[in-house]
């Protein structure tokens, strides 16, 4: 069942358009599988529903030939130079899609469609457990007060009153020195008392900027 329908050093038309048809099948799943509750662009997807023919392809031309095989892994070497970096997420269904083309370039076609189930279940079931994410309440809090105020237990009974945890994290002057901008880690205890949390801070640091919102992910590998 897992073994190569390409059979000796020759390539059948019948073994080409079957490892060709299955490696843009696989490509464009892989595709939907990016767009799964994720933004990405349409150039990108494409480039993953074509990826696995392409490597297919490749694969059945170097055959063997140890210096077409040096040739290939030079010019993907020079593919890094040429493309702006993605996330961690697009990086590894670069490779994903890169594996399913070396599988059906070598014949293993079912093996190919195998690893996608595989893999495209374990990265939904990753994603729906939130693994590796943050708390849904988690918060980044900016705050800028005057140079006159403490900045030290200032908000730490509203701190008490409204979030389960809050740490200040940075602290730097804006302003030629004459403000402060204090930047927080928090994770409301109820998001739909946000608005009055930050109506208190207003009143306490002099209705002066406040900034609250989800953090920033910076995703790599």
């Amino acid at each position: 069942m897992l073994q190569s329908i390409i059979t000796g050093t020759e390539i059948t038309l019948t073994s080409f358009l079957i490892c060709t048809a299955v490696s843009l099948v696989l490509g464009v799943l892989t595709g939907a599988l990016c767009m799964y509750k994720n933004k990405s662009s349409q150039s990108f997807v494409i480039a993953l529903a074509v990826l696995p023919a392409v490597v297919q392809v490749i694969i059945m031309l170097v055959n063997g030939n140890i210096g077409t095989g040096v040739a290939v892994a030079g010019a993907f070497g020079l593919v890094r130079f040429r493309s702006a970096s993605g996330s961690a997420r697009e990086i590894s269904l670069i490779f994903l899609t890169m594996a399913m083309g070396l599988a059906t370039g070598m014949g293993y076609v079912v093996l190919a469609a195998l690893l996608f189930v595989i893999m495209a279940v374990f990265l939904l079931l990753l994603q729906a457990a939130r693994f590796g994410a943050g708390q849904a309440d988690e918060r980044d809090l900016k705050i800028t007060i005057g140079e006159n105020l403490d900045y030290d237990g200032l908000f730490d009974d509203l701190f008490e009153t409204y979030t389960r945890s809050a740490e200040l994290s940075r602290v730097k002057t804006t302003n030629m020195g004459t403000l402060y901008e204090l930047e927080y880690k928090i994770v409301m205890k109820d998001p739909h008392n946000t608005k009055q949390f930050l109506d208190e801070i207003r009143c306490r640091n002099g209705n002066l900027n406040i900034v609250c919102g989800k953090p920033v992910t910076r995703e790599a590998l």
